[in-house]
């Protein structure tokens, strides 16, 4: 009966420590740069942003309009009975806040300002909208006839 080593070899240890620092010179890097993610979570809650006004203009029965800055998008609503065209009461967010309001984080922005628009009662889109979000391959389309929103 041969007797059980317990533990590792030596060049086990050493090849371990080899590709730990191989790892670590390579990833670490990436984990530290928070912009590639700021950039890719701007671009989301815009996404999001945008398919929340058009299903509110939906659920409303009331144009919503979105204004942008480089850094931000804000959604208001028409009021009046009959709602008129002219968005002059903040959109309350889904969390509550008000008025609703996507602000960009680090130096996170839109690659130029993006057009304001808005939604009808029906969801429909003012106009056709191609937002592009800075360092996020994918931009964001919103389809005039019918509202959608997509990548």
């Amino acid at each position: 009966m041969k007797p059980s080593a317990d533990g590792f070899t030596l060049i086990e240890l050493i090849v371990i420590l080899m590709l730990t620092g191989i790892l670590a010179v390579t990833a670490l890097p990436r984990l530290l740069d928070s912009r590639v993610m700021d950039d890719r979570g701007f671009h989301d809650t815009t996404l999001a942003a945008l398919r929340y006004a058009q299903k509110a203009a939906i659920a409303k029965r009331r144009t919503v309009c979105l204004t942008f800055t480089t850094t931000s998008v804000t959604a208001r609503v028409a009021s009046g009975d009959p709602p008129s065209t002219v968005c002059d009461t903040d959109l309350i967010g889904p969390n509550g806040t008000q008025p609703y309001t996507v602000m960009a984080r680090g130096s996170s922005a839109y690659t130029g300002t993006p057009t304001a628009f808005s939604f009808s009662a029906l969801g429909q889109a003012g106009q056709s909208q191609t937002i592009q979000v800075a360092n996020v391959a994918n931009s964001i389309t919103v389809e005039a006839a019918t509202g959608y929103v997509h990548e």
